[in-house]
């Protein structure tokens, strides 16, 4: 393959590769030229100054060797200059389609063509040539020259166009690399038949970068943050800014640098930028948050290298905060604090400790935590830090006794949460004093001991002393007097003398009393004084009564049930004595000598010192409740007897021993009459449901008797009757509808005289009505209705009920024609009304109207 470069040459290197099939090392050089050299990578070098004249062509032979199988290829580089009318415009590179020839032939081996290189942006005139395509093959015929691939016929087309003929590639707008770096195109040679005279040959087209982008910061505002007091050379943070164009070339080569500081204090130069990476570090100590909080710089970055001339420049803001740290300890703003709180007082702030720190607000450097170092052994303060404030509250955590101690002088120390930064102690201010007063209040008067336990007998008599209990007034520096009284009493057993405390009793000690529990009884006193304002205390006396032998024991239980044929006939009973031991059990049962019967009906066994047995001697007891005198005997040292009634149920009882119901009812004590009164109470309840049935079937018939005098409208008989049956239809009903035709239009001797109801018999004889006329003109059906009214009205025969009727108009368009003008076609002779009795009561009465009947 022959390629033919301008003069220019000497300026930019001719890069071929070679496509290598062997396996070994391929060494390239350069034969019988001392003018150029080719380098392991295929880039081919001039070696001095080359001037090469109009029509004079420079012939190179690279060889390429094979270090392992010793073959040899090569191929032939022809340089020249290819005269151009116009001198301004360069000088096209012209690509032939070669075979190249092999020394030894053992594989096929192709050039690959380098790159061509096409600056965007470009300003000249388009189409703009790049580069001639020609095959050696088209002296002796015609080819046509044609390029495929992305930027020809591929997306984005018509970039890159190529005349058919002379092979002439050429670009047809200025390329953006930042869009697209590089075209890979495909040169093709076919002849005029379309027959391909030689193999695709690939075309790099590289778009070289022009410095057309200026460089972008990733952000506008940059924040970092650096402790104060960091020494020279701590890094702060890092800016990044970056530039489209390519980074390889200078045209995306970026520096940095700070061109202003504010504030410019302590200097104008803190801070420093690493003008390739953008790192930021101080230079200059003396950063102190509590004179500058913050520095704000601007940062430039320029491409070219940094290069003020031919460079393109942006800014961007950087905000530098400078962090608290604990540079500064809490002082006292004063070195003596005073306060002063009562005595018993507990959880009440006593000073408010007040410091000043320069650190940030509320934050550990600055939030202070206070001790007291000396002062206290007892622990009776605390300072707990108000966290708004950053005060410190002396509190009382213990009780003070004014009588004991009267002031207390404390030493406190101030320190931060976090320990101070190195080489930074705790001055003298961050010590104080606190000097508090106590003060004396009215206390209550205590008693001693508190509760008091006394130990005596129960049974004491009224009036019996017991035992003084006084309280004494710890305010030793007050005369006051104390005054005793009862506060809680629950039985009402004691008083206490108001002066000197003396309490005795005023009734009777009771260990069954309810209001003792475990044998103990407590009093609640109050002792006062006559301070101001007066004070009191309370105490309380614990009782622990001792028993004595002061009940008497009872039979338990008191009710027992027996059947009237017992079997077995004994019955197990003990006794219940409140006392205690050995003031009660164990007891001695006997049975009472009266009355008489009872000996003879039941016996008396003791069983142990607790239970005895009471069985009956004879075999069987009528049913009745039956109490049994007992008489029990405790084993006091004075022993207590005591005659009890045990109440024995004599009852009949099932199969299973257990009485039935109504024996249970006979045995809880109703008698005869208390049955019969239930039953008498029953009977009469059911007489007056009787009796209200028989009222409400009355009522009923008298109801009934009364419809006859309803009102008409409210008669059964004139108004439509429900039936539960329903006709056929209107199929099976075959009525003459000839006979509803109007009154007045009938024949003469059709006429009836004295026509009535025949549903209700006359009282006395039938009364003739008067022969009606005929209407003149056919008359309505309303003139017909008021006729037989007034026909009715003065028939005394006539019932209530028979009054006028109302029917309303229904309509036109029945087959049955209109009500208001009823005629008959037919003379009366023809008509035959008997079969309107088969349609039920209603027509039977209409036939017995029409038919002429003689009832």
């Amino acid at each position: 393959m022959l390629l033919e470069h301008p003069f220019f040459l000497l300026l930019q290197p001719l890069k071929m590769s070679f496509v290598d099939c062997s396996e070994g090392k391929v060494w390239l050089e350069v034969g019988d030229s001392s003018d150029f050299r080719v380098s392991e990578d295929g880039v081919v070098y001039t070696l001095r100054h080359l001037s090469l004249a109009a029509k004079e062509k420079a012939l190179l032979v690279v060889y390429a060797r094979d270090l392992q199988s010793k073959q040899v290829w090569k191929t032939r580089v022809h340089i020249h200059v290819r005269p151009n009318g116009n001198s301004a415009q360069p000088q096209q590179r012209e690509l032939q389609f070669l075979t190249s020839r092999i020394i030894k032939q053992r594989v096929k081996r192709d050039w690959v063509i380098p790159p061509i290189n096409v600056p965007e942006n470009s300003r000249g005139q388009f189409p703009e040539d790049l580069v001639r395509i020609r095959s050696d093959r088209d002296k002796n015929r015609m080819l046509r020259y044609s390029v495929t691939g992305p930027g020809a016929d591929q997306p984005p087309t018509g970039i890159f166009i190529i005349n058919p003929i002379s092979g002439q590639l050429s670009v047809t707008k200025p390329l953006d690399r930042e869009h697209i770096s590089n075209f890979h195109l495909r040169a093709h040679a076919v002849d005029l038949n379309g027959n391909q005279v030689e193999n695709p040959i690939d075309i790099v087209i590289n778009v070289i970068d022009q410095n057309d982008n200026r460089p972008e910061f990733t952000h506008t505002i940059f924040n970092g943050s650096v402790p104060e007091g960091s020494k020279p050379g701590s890094f702060v943070m890092t800016v990044t800014a970056v530039d489209k164009d390519d980074p390889k070339t200078a045209n995306g080569m970026l520096r940095y640098k700070i061109l202003s500081q504010n504030p410019q204090s302590p200097s104008s130069n803190m801070f420093t930028i690493n003008n390739k990476t953008g790192d930021i570090i101080t230079v200059a100590a003396g950063l102190d948050r509590e004179k500058v909080t913050q520095y704000t710089l601007i940062i430039q970055a320029t491409d070219m290298e940094g290069n003020p001339t031919y460079g393109l420049s942006n800014t961007a803001t950087t905000v530098i905060r400078i962090t608290d740290v604990n540079d500064n300890p809490p002082e006292f703003t004063t070195d003596t604090f005073f306060g002063e709180v009562h005595e018993n007082r507990v959880n009440v702030i006593v000073a408010n400790l007040t410091v000043t720190d320069k650190d940030q607000p509320h934050t550990q450097a600055w939030s202070a935590v206070y001790r007291i170092i000396a002062g206290d052994p007892t622990g009776r303060f605390s300072i707990p830090t108000d966290p708004t404030t950053n005060e410190g509250l002396l509190t009382v955590v213990k009780p003070i006794d004014f009588e004991l101690t009267r002031s207390f002088m404390l030493t406190v120390e101030a320190e931060n949460e976090v320990t101070l930064a190195r080489g930074i102690h705790l001055p003298r201010q961050s010590t104080a004093t606190v000097s508090i007063r106590i003060l004396d209040i009215n206390e209550s008067p205590e008693f001693s001991p508190n509760p008091k336990s006394i130990k005596l007998e129960e049974g004491l008599p009224a009036g019996s002393l017991l035992t003084t209990f006084t309280a004494q007034d710890p305010d030793r520096f007050m005369r006051q007097t104390v005054r005793y009284s009862k506060m809680y009493d629950p039985a009402n057993w004691l008083e206490i003398d108001p002066v000197n405390g003396r309490i005795s009793t005023i009734a009777i000690l009771d260990r069954e009393s309810p209001y003792v529990k475990n044998n103990l009884y407590n009093v609640t006193f109050m002792a006062s004084d006559n301070g101001i304002p007066p004070a009191s205390g309370t105490g309380t006396l614990q009782m622990y009564l001792m028993d004595i032998n002061d009940n008497a024991p009872h039979v338990f239980p008191p009710e027992v049930e027996m059947c009237e044929k017992p079997d077995p006939n004994a019955i197990n009973i003990t006794a219940s004595d409140p006392d205690l031991t050995p003031n009660a059990g164990p007891f001695a049962f006997e049975l009472a000598s009266r009355p008489s019967d009872v000996r003879r009906n039941w016996t008396l066994n003791r069983v142990n010192g607790e239970y005895a047995q009471l069985r009956l001697r004879i075999s069987s007891l009528a049913s009745g409740i039956y109490e049994i005198p007992i008489m029990i005997t405790d084993s006091g040292n004075l022993p207590m007897s005591n005659t009890s009634y045990l109440r024995v149920k004599v009852c009949q009882c099932d199969h299973h021993g257990d009485c039935v119901d109504m024996e249970r009812i006979i045995a809880a004590g109703l008698g005869t009459g208390a049955i019969i009164a239930i039953l008498i109470c029953i009977i009469i309840l059911l007489v007056l449901v009787l009796l209200f049935v028989m009222w409400m079937k009355r009522r009923d018939k008298e109801r009934q008797a009364k419809q006859l005098l309803i009102d008409p409208e409210d008669d059964v008989r004139d108004n439509i009757l429900k039936y539960d049956e329903e006709g056929g239809g209107e199929e099976d009903q075959d009525y003459d509808l000839s006979q509803l035709q109007q009154p007045d239009a009938l024949e003469p001797e059709c006429v009836k005289v004295g026509i009535r109801r025949l549903d209700e018999r006359p009282l006395h004889h039938d009364h003739q009505y008067p022969l009606r006329s005929a209407a003149p003109h056919p008359g309505d059906i309303g003139d017909f209705i008021h006729e037989g009214l007034k026909a009715a009205d003065n028939d005394p025969t006539a019932p209530p009920y028979d009054s006028l009727l109302v029917f309303d108009y229904e309509g036109s368009g029945s087959t049955a024609g209109s009500l208001s003008s009823l005629h008959s076609s037919s003379s009366c002779g023809d008509q035959d009304y008997d079969y309107l009795g088969d349609w039920g009561p209603r027509f039977r009465k209409l036939a017995d109207l029409y038919g002429g009947g003689d009832d």
